[in-house]
C-alpha cells in the first residue's frame, strides 16, 4: 500500500478544527518516513528479493521500531503532541494520531508476514501484495472515495483545481510504483528515494489544502 495510506489524512483534514493536509499526509506515511530513516544507520533493515512478493520485492524483515504496532502507537503519540504544541487543538492531535496510527493496520492486509505487535514474532501480514488484481483496485478504492470525500465536504476560492493536481500527482506515484523500473538491489538511493516522495506528495498536500474550508462547519459529521 503506497497512495492508500492517505485516504485517513484526507478523511481526518475535511473535519473542523483539523491539523492541516499536509501536516496529516506526514502523519500517514510517518513510519516509512522513520523507516527511510533508520534504513540509513542500519537500525532496521531491509533487502531487495525480486519475486518475494508479485507486486514488491522488498523484503522487510527487519522493522521493530517502526512497523510493530507498539512501535507506531509511539510514534503516533509523539507526532499528536507535536501537532498539539503547534496547533493547541486537542482535535488536531487526535486526529492526526489516528492518521498515524492507521498505518498499520492499512499495511496489514497487503503485507506479506512482516509485521509484528511488540517487534517480535509472530509476524502478521495478510499478503495482497500476491493477488494484484485485488491489491490495486483496493487502493484505488481507498484513494478515490477519500479525495471524493475530502472535495464534497471543503471548498476553496479558486475551486478544486489544486486537489485534482494532487490527485494526478498521487495517481503519477502511484503508477511509478506499480509499473516502473525496480532497483535491482538494496542501496541509499531507496530510503533516499522514499523520502524524496514523501516530501513532494506532503508539500503539494500542504498547497492543495491551504485555501479549503468545510463547507459548514456545523454540520460536519
Amino acid at each position: 500500500m503506497f497512495i492508500g495510506h492517505f485516504a485517513p489524512a484526507l478523511v481526518v483534514a475535511a473535519r473542523p478544527k483539523a491539523a492541516g493536509l499536509g501536516t496529516l499526509f506526514v502523519a500517514a506515511q510517518l513510519v516509512d518516513i522513520g523507516f527511510a530513516v533508520l534504513l540509513v544507520p542500519g537500525i532496521e533493515a531491509m533487502r531487495i528479493v525480486p519475486g518475494i512478493t508479485a507486486m514488491n520485492p522488498m523484503d522487510l524483515h527487519h522493522m521493530p521500531y517502526t512497523h510493530s504496532l507498539l512501535g507506531t502507537l509511539v510514534w503516533a503519540i509523539l507526532f499528536g503532541v507535536i501537532v498539539w504544541l503547534a496547533t493547541k487543538r486537542k482535535a488536531a492531535a487526535i486526529g492526526a494520531a489516528l492518521v498515524v496510527v492507521s498505518h498499520w493496520f492499512i499495511d496489514l492486509p497487503v503485507h506479506i508476514p512482516d509485521l509484528t505487535l511488540y517487534g517480535t514474532p509472530p509476524k502478521l501480514g495478510f499478503g495482497l501484495w500476491n493477488h494484484p488484481m485485488i491489491a490495486m483496485p483496493l487502493e484505488g478504492l481507498l484513494i478515490g472515495g477519500a479525495l471524493l470525500y475530502y472535495a464534497r465536504l471543503t471548498e476553496a476560492p479558486g475551486g478544486n483545481r489544486r486537489l485534482w493536481l494532487l490527485a494526478g500527482l498521487l495517481v503519477l506515484v502511484q503508477a511509478i510504483d506499480w509499473f516502473g523500473p525496480k532497483e535491482p538491489a538494496y542501496s541509499l538511493a531507496v530510503p533516499a528515494t522514499m523520502l524524496f516522495a514523501y516530501a513532494l506528495l506532503a508539500g503539494t498536500a500542504a498547497w492543495a489544502g491551504a485555501n479549503r474550508r468545510p463547507r459548514i462547519a456545523g454540520a460536519m459529521p
